[in-house]
């Protein structure tokens, strides 16, 4: 007897890239995920092995596709900057996000925030941040001995992996990059470039007034040679005609005395002639 065997395909499992849910619940909530999603890839443009996003489906285990969270803001160190719908861990050589923000809206619940430090305590988060801009509070974990601990001091936490310094001041969080640097919205980073703009476009035209100003000094300090060398050479000619007049001058002199020795020259001769020269 033969026994028929029916092999049937495996339905391929669907891994959404959409929850469905708003990526923000408020304009606030949405500003803070951009800006802190945009300064952290701005920080890490230049290294193409650094993933940065917002909003994007984590799925952690391959073969299930109810196992998910999607944070305000992740990074992926070692993994390169391409486009995807997810983060399918099993394809991204099953390196986990190391760092997480999420940015509270009113709509979060301590459940579902509890729910959340479970799942990156459980699937290798190193680093996991809350902010709540209504409240101005933020608090911070970090994995230590392979369990995500409360950090004690936030203001002025430096993240280990990320290399930036964490400030509180009264109008929110302040996120300095380590050359010092402030992370900005685009509002702030627009401002900053029309001012540089500004400061710019100033220093253009300052240096064009500077050169303009070098232009009018070297054409009077031409003018000046120009006026001196001309003063020069009527003092050579002045200088050629006094010459000129002491050489006239001893010719004459010359001359004078030639005439005063002839004049004594024909007294004597008169007198040798016994004829007075002063008598006649």
């Amino acid at each position: 007897m033969v026994t028929e065997i029916k092999i049937t395909a495996q339905t391929p499992i669907i891994y959404p890239e959409s929850d469905g849910q708003p990526m923000a619940e408020n304009t606030e909530q949405f500003r803070w995920i951009v800006t802190i999603q945009g300064g952290i890839d701005a920080l890490f443009k230049d290294d193409p092995n650094v993933f940065v996003a917002g909003d994007l489906l984590w799925y952690p285990v391959e073969g299930n596709n109810k196992l998910r969270v999607a944070p305000d803001v992740m990074v992926a160190i070692g993994r390169p900057k391409v486009k995807r719908g997810s983060y399918l861990q099993w394809e991204e050589d099953d390196i986990a996000p190391q760092v997480v923000f999420e940015v509270l809206s009113p709509g979060n619940t301590l459940t579902e925030m509890a729910k959340k430090l479970d799942f990156y305590q459980r699937y290798g988060v190193e680093e996991y941040y809350i902010y709540d801009p209504d409240k101005i509070d933020v608090c911070g974990w970090i994995r230590t001995e392979n369990q995500l601990t409360l950090i004690d001091t936030i203001k002025g936490w430096i993240s280990p992996r990320l290399g930036v310094k964490f400030e509180i001041s009264e109008s929110g969080l302040e996120l300095y990059r380590p050359d010092g640097r402030k992370f900005s919205t685009y509002i702030e980073l627009e401002s900053d470039r029309q001012k540089a703009e500004e400061r710019a476009q100033q220093a253009e035209e300052h240096a064009q007034q500077e050169a303009e100003h070098a232009q009018q000094e070297a054409e009077r300090a031409q003018q000046e040679a120009q006026r001196a060398q001309k003063a020069e050479e009527r003092a050579q000619q002045q200088a050629e005609r006094a010459q000129q007049e002491a050489e006239r001058a001893q010719q004459e002199a010359e001359r004078a005395q030639q005439e005063a020795e002839r004049a004594n020259r024909l007294a004597e001769r008169l007198r040798e002639l016994g004829i007075d020269p002063d008598a006649m």
